[in-house]
């Protein structure tokens, strides 16, 4: 649900010939932020947990359980990381289904592969991975801060949280704040048959995986002394 309402905000904004054609990044950000709202209610009997940064950095915080009854140990930190980039996949196509006939018109192929991935405005590795780690360090530490669990904040406040980051954030690199949200539309896009779609950009798949796992692990050990 995740993916298939962001990835579809962003496709209604980016790609010819749809209504929403260019309507801007504040719609993309509004989006993106209602798509989390959803995500987070669909997902609750895992805990609300949609994105890897968010279950590592619960793990190194200390957490006891991600969810009533799943208590934290490695086979269920496997479980969960493999359904969070599982979903985020099958979102992915879900939006290539949607708005097929949109991908077969004539555009940049950096244009579809923005529909299912993040990339920089600005090329810089380096810079790109400090973006997307403070940008996570955010997104985690403030919900930790609201009540250590997202089910518990409720999904509103983490959606406002979302739109926050990406308003204030988001330029630089797209703000991906979740490696499976990255990742597993990358793959989609790798394996899917898009008319003219051009490079995965594998060169740079690694900033928005590792960055925010980093934000995100850092995030917990912080809360964990602070909060």
């Amino acid at each position: 649900m995740l993916l298939l309402l962001g990835g579809g905000v962003v496709a209604n904004v980016i790609l010819p010939k749809n209504k929403g054609f260019d309507s801007g990044w504040v719609v993309i950000t509004f989006g993106w932020g209602l798509a989390v709202f959803s995500g987070v209610y669909v997902a609750f009997r895992s805990g609300a947990h949609l994105n890897p940064a968010v279950t590592l950095g619960l793990l190194a915080n200390g957490a006891k359980d991600y969810a009533p009854g799943v208590p934290v140990s490695f086979s269920s930190t496997l479980v969960y990381l493999a359904g969070e980039l599982t979903g985020a996949f099958l979102g992915a196509v879900l939006v290539f289904l949607a708005y097929k006939k949109h991908f077969d018109e004539n555009a940049d192929p950096a244009t579809k592969l923005g529909v299912f991935s993040t990339g920089p405005a600005i090329r810089s590795y380096g810079w790109n991975f400090v973006t997307e780690v403070i940008g996570t360090f955010v997104l985690v530490f403030v919900i930790l801060c609201f009540g250590k669990t997202p089910t518990q904040v409720g999904p509103l406040a983490v959606a406002l949280l979302v739109v926050a980051i990406g308003m204030s954030l988001g330029g630089p690199t797209g703000y991906a704040i979740n490696p499976a949200r990255d990742l597993g539309p990358r793959i989609a896009h790798a394996l899917l048959p898009i008319k003219g779609k051009g490079s995965s950009d594998w060169a740079y798949s690694w900033v928005p995986v590792f960055g925010p796992i980093v934000g995100g692990m850092l995030a917990g050990l912080v809360a964990h002394i602070y909060v």
